[in-house]
């Protein structure tokens, strides 16, 4: 990979990373107050844990969340169905790493007019979605908003609620030095970095560049690009006695989401060497001429989940997971940094 040269930046697209955090700072300070003694977590992790029932056995988790401005590559290839997948799928994700398992759904579409067959589309990904891991859409918004959203643009928000055993509630507590970081991959660039993306092509002003074959790959820019973002459910609801922690790869990557999931003294030492980055990524970044630093502090680079579990569970967990990896360790943090990207 490419090192060592001015190149094309997130923030170039738009996209300030270090902005949103500073503002996801304030958001916390300033809805601090709201949160009773019956929230576990609020704001800050990947979803919010309630106790509705201080005799009930079972915690609520929930999470919200968008599908970015995937949506208007969906909107060039007039493909609308796997949007609604990601969305519900992403949203799943998100509450995971609180050990919860999925119990309804709602969402939200803004757009500029009602266009029945592309809100047709969306609802129909959301359904199969949802029926497909066995929850419930159980309502939603449709919002027309002329002037806010502009010839076929659109918006799509989900909101997902959860449960979790009170005794299996995942919290960084659970981690330890010396715990073993296990990858599982992503289906593609999943729902972040479509703004980098866009720019980078100039997909906006040439969308024929979606026609375009992949090097290294037999589908165009546009199927790999449209992939729905893939759900773990699946993979961990059978499994969460082993966990320490799960971390969902989403937006801001690596150096975001790990520390999320860990105290604040302990440090991720992260083995790029252990996987190889899909055909996608590599393209976008000599397209781009995009650093290795930039890539993986804004794309998934392959790896959608990591699992934190014990040295003792990592080969147990393999075993069950047969498509993972051992992706790196938890070690004790000698600086700010929360990840130690190796080679």
């Amino acid at each position: 990979m490419k090192k060592n040269f001015k190149s094309k930046t997130y923030s170039d697209a738009g996209v300030d990373l270090d902005a949103a955090a500073k503002i996801k700072e304030k958001i916390m300070h300033l809805t601090h107050p709201t949160l009773g003694k019956n929230v576990f977590s609020g704001a800050g992790g990947f979803g919010g844990v309630i106790d509705a029932d201080p005799k009930s056995n079972f915690l609520l988790v929930s999470s919200t969340d968008s599908v970015g401005t995937k949506q208007k590559i969906a909107e060039a290839m007039q493909i609308h169905n796997t949007i609604g997948i990601d969305i519900v799928n992403h949203c799943i994700n998100d509450i995971l790493p609180s050990g919860a398992t999925p119990l309804f759904f709602l969402d939200y579409i803004g757009i500029s007019n009602f266009n029945t067959e592309i809100i047709s589309e969306i609802v129909d990904g959301l359904s199969f979605a949802c029926q497909t891991s066995g929850i419930s859409l159980i309502g939603g918004e449709t919002a027309t908003l002329p002037g806010i959203y502009h010839d076929n643009d659109y918006d799509l928000v989900g909101f997902i609620v959860g449960m979790v055993e009170r005794k299996n509630l995942i919290t960084q507590k659970k981690v330890s030095k010396g715990d073993v970081l296990i990858g599982l991959p992503s289906s593609g660039l999943h729902t972040n970095g479509y703004s980098f993306v866009r720019s980078i092509f100039e997909i906006d002003n040439n969308p024929t560049v979606l026609n375009d074959r992949v090097p290294g790959t037999s589908e165009s820019l546009g199927e790999i690009l449209l992939k729905p973002h893939r759900s773990y459910l699946e993979s961990f609801k059978s499994n969460f006695n082993f966990i320490n922690g799960l971390s969902h790869i989403t937006g801001g990557s690596f150096n975001k989401n790990l520390p999320r999931v860990i105290p604040d003294y302990l440090s991720v030492d992260l083995d790029l060497s252990s996987w190889e980055p899909p055909a996608i990524f590599k393209y976008i970044q000599s397209s781009g001429n995009v650093t290795d630093e930039e890539m993986y502090r804004v794309f998934n680079m392959g790896v959608g989940m990591i699992a934190i579990v014990s040295e003792d569970n990592a080969s147990v967990m393999i075993e069950k997971l047969n498509d993972s990896w051992i992706i790196g360790e938890i070690v004790k943090r000698v600086d700010k940094r929360g990840v130690n990207f190796l080679d």
